[in-house]
């Protein structure tokens, strides 16, 4: 049980240091007590490693090792910041401050405005958004509403990487980003931007960081103040570092060690903010004699839901795959996780909620129920069709539940009934009872209204702090409402909010270091996830994490689904995400040949040598081909392809030369299905390639190297034609 998914019970605080340690496994009681010199914690997702360094600085507390006051923790969440902070003020260590970067920076430099730089500090920006769209109206560069988002995230990714205006083109084209304007206009706006923010005498959000920087940079006597008053820190999230954070880091520690960080290499999803692995992959080198402790036993999801996750990473390439740790389940075995395919993305949304009217009528509660997408604005239909079975759901990523008009009105009558608390009578109710009879006043009530909106969102905000109040008062049976009123105004404070009654409806992004019961994955289509614009390999391996995170997110009910085309009646064209290919039933892995899930399809060899090939299975939907083009294509004819156009083109011109060189037609070097096949299979050896339909033993032999060359983006490695012409068709080839 998590405080970010389940409400707290409010524990009594332990009664001694050893007392921190119970109930840790031996991996987390190792992060715990490893309380000196540099700690590395890799730690996969759902193996409690929130839990580890909330305890690490709790029991240094308790046992007089570490000060309290001398402990900065730091993450990229005030949400994170304050569960933290909730866990810590739990443990008895309420004193360690725990902030997020931005948090952290922000007041220390208006701590130290007036001494270092004098003056008052400028006037914090809260949101770019408007001074962009003036910087590209000064530049006479019109920008549309993505382009104005854009933009203002590559001025933050600039900001963070600490690329100044001149470099952009070059960094951009070094890092293949997708910009969203030509690299010399956005340069332009956001040299335009920088000078309005100078005119105007305000910074933004990025600036706190660089003038942080700044400042224990230039003043020596500033950075000892800082580094006399934080002696240790502890850095979550490690992997979603910038540069600029760990420039800032750096300064804090000022050539010291004593630093824990934890992160997991493979749910790295924020690169495109400028976050990057590099510095959790690199910490070994640099601190050759820190501990190091990965932490994989999984205690939120089921062995199918985490054999799943492992199966998905299995297939990850590249300098985070390498470091990805192997979880293993110490839960009890639950469902499998379910594939569904919809004919249209309403008939998606209307089998998701069908699905979680289901889960609820069996016990599930709403709130622990999450539908998960790529991007935001594939929520509209599924808000629709859960309004439309009456299910209520919540937007993740709104506004804040402390920040609501009903809750902000609750706390202030709650606050004035507990000074006003001088009934006798009254002062016999339970805390509960007493909630519950202020509240009643403004729209609580013991069952909720019927049907949606704004009527209903407001009884469910509501309806969380009368739970708040049952469990808070389970915990601590002595407590009164003026008790209450200040356990409100810490997790206010600590944006700990508690659980609001509703189905969860957020993106992938939005969902890291959150957990449910169930959750379903929607939408996942090639052109979706792997998102349109996630061109280079690293780009597209960062999709596949962004997936693994969802699928971490469930603890027992997966769901996984996608569309075949937008709207109902629409050709049907889509393909599911190739980061399901070989683990949903009935696929294969991206170049083997048509494997379904029981291994029919594959390549025997006969007596004389020869190959002789079994049942050919569709590698989109399983289906046994008869048709030789579709056989050559592997693949029926109307199931979405995956072809990548310029490798198809490139092995077009291949063909003509070799076609030329042989005075022969192009067809008998290879037909089109077959040039097709390769370009959709992308084969990665020669076992992949001989086993697409046309390719035969002599064609191999001769064509093969070029081939795979072509296929891994380099060139012909000069392959002659053979002397004389070839009788090789492209029947024999098949035999």
């Amino acid at each position: 049980m998590t405080a970010t998914t389940h409400e707290s019970l409010f524990p009594a605080q332990p009664d001694s240091a050893d007392a921190v340690l119970a109930g840790l496994d031996p991996e987390q009681r190792a992060v715990a007590t490893a309380l000196h010199g540099p700690v590395c914690v890799l730690a996969g997702a759902g193996t409690g490693k929130t839990r580890a360094i909330t305890h690490r600085i709790a029991y240094g507390v308790r046992a007089g090792i570490l000060q309290p006051a001398s402990v900065l923790a730091v993450t990229f969440t005030a949400r994170a910041a304050g569960e933290m902070r909730g866990r810590l003020r739990q443990l008895g260590a309420g004193g360690v401050q725990a902030r997020t970067f931005h948090s952290a920076a922000l007041r220390q430099l208006q701590y130290f405005w007036p001494r270092a730089i004098g003056g008052e500090i400028p006037r914090l920006l809260e949101r770019k958004v408007q001074l962009v769209a003036e910087a590209g109206a000064r530049c006479r560069i019109r920008l549309d509403r993505n382009e104005l988002r854009d933009v203002t995230g590559e001025i933050e990714w600039c900001k963070v990487t600490q690329t100044v205006p001149e470099e952009y083109a070059a960094a951009a084209a070094k890092t293949g980003r997708d910009v969203p304007r030509d690299p010399a206009e956005v340069a332009k706006i956001y040299t335009t931007y920088e000078q309005l923010k100078r005119d105007r005498g305000v910074i933004d959000f990025e600036d706190v960081l660089l003038l942080t920087v700044g400042v224990l940079q230039d003043r020596p006597d500033v950075a000892d103040t800082v580094r006399s008053q934080y002696q240790h820190f502890v850095v979550d999230e490690y992997q979603d570092v910038s540069p600029l954070q760990q420039r800032l880091l750096e300064l804090w520690l000022g050539g010291r060690d004593d630093l824990c960080v934890v992160g997991d290499a493979s749910q790295t999803i924020y690169s495109f903010t400028g976050a990057t692995p590099d510095f959790l992959l690199g910490f070994r080198s640099r601190h050759p004699d820190a501990t190091v402790v990965k932490l994989v036993r999984d205690y939120r999801s089921t062995p199918q839901v985490v054999g799943l996750a492992n199966g998905l990473l299995g297939k990850a390439r590249g300098q985070a795959a390498a470091h990805r740790l192997e979880l293993i389940s110490q839960r009890e075995a639950g469902p499998e996780p379910v594939y569904s395919e919809y004919a249209d993305e309403p008939a998606e949304a209307e089998g998701a909620a069908r699905r979680i009217k289901e889960l609820i009528a069996s016990g599930v509660r709403p709130s622990e129920i999450a539908v998960l997408y790529r991007i935001n604005a594939q929520s509209e239909v599924y808000e629709q069709a859960l309004a439309d079975a009456g299910v209520p759901y919540q937007l993740r990523g709104a506004e804040r539940f402390f920040e609501r008009p009903e809750v902000r009105e609750a706390g202030l009558l709650l606050r004035g009934a507990a000074r006003a608390s001088t009934d006798p009578e009254e002062a016999d109710n339970t805390v509960p009872q007493q909630v519950r009879a202020v509240l009643s006043s403004r729209g609580w009530a013991s069952e909720p209204p019927a049907g949606s909106g704004a009527v209903r969102d407001r009884w469910e905000s509501l309806a969380a702090l009368v739970r708040l109040s049952e469990d808070f008062a389970a915990a601590r049976q002595d407590a009164t409402l003026s008790d209450f009123v200040a356990e409100l105004d810490e997790r206010a404070n600590a944006q700990h909010a508690p659980t609001v009654e509703g189905v969860t409806l957020g993106s992938l992004h939005a969902a890291k270091g959150l957990e449910w019961d169930a959750v379903f994955l929607v939408g996942l289509t090639e052109g979706t996830l792997p998102i349109t614009y996630a061109k280079t390999d690293e780009q597209v391996e960062e999709e596949r994490r962004l997936l693994y995170v969802g699928v971490t997110r469930a603890r027992l009910h997966l769901s996984l689904s996608w569309a075949l085309s937008r709207s109902p009646g629409g050709r049907g064209g889509r393909r599911p995400s190739r980061f399901l290919d070989g683990l949903r039933p009935g696929s294969a892995p991206r170049g083997a040949r048509g494997a379904g899930a029981g291994g029919s399809g594959g390549v025997e060899r006969g007596s004389g040598g020869r190959k002789r090939r079994g049942p050919v299975l569709c590698r989109v939907c399983g289906r046994t081909l008869s048709e030789a083009g579709e056989i050559k294509l592997m693949r029926c004819e109307d199931c979405p392809s995956d072809l990548d156009e310029a490798l198809y083109e490139r092995l077009r011109e291949w063909r003509m030369e070799q076609a030329k060189a042989l005075g022969q037609p192009a067809y008998c070097v290879f037909t089109d299905k077959t040039l097709l096949a390769i370009a959709e299979v992308r084969p990665g050896g020669e076992a992949e390639l001989s086993q697409i339909a046309g390719v035969g033993a002599r064609k191999l032999d001769k064509f093969g190297a070029d081939v795979l060359a072509l296929c891994a983006g380099g060139e012909p490695g000069g392959n002659e034609a053979a002397e004389g012409s070839s009788e090789e068709t492209e029947e024999e080839a098949e035999k």
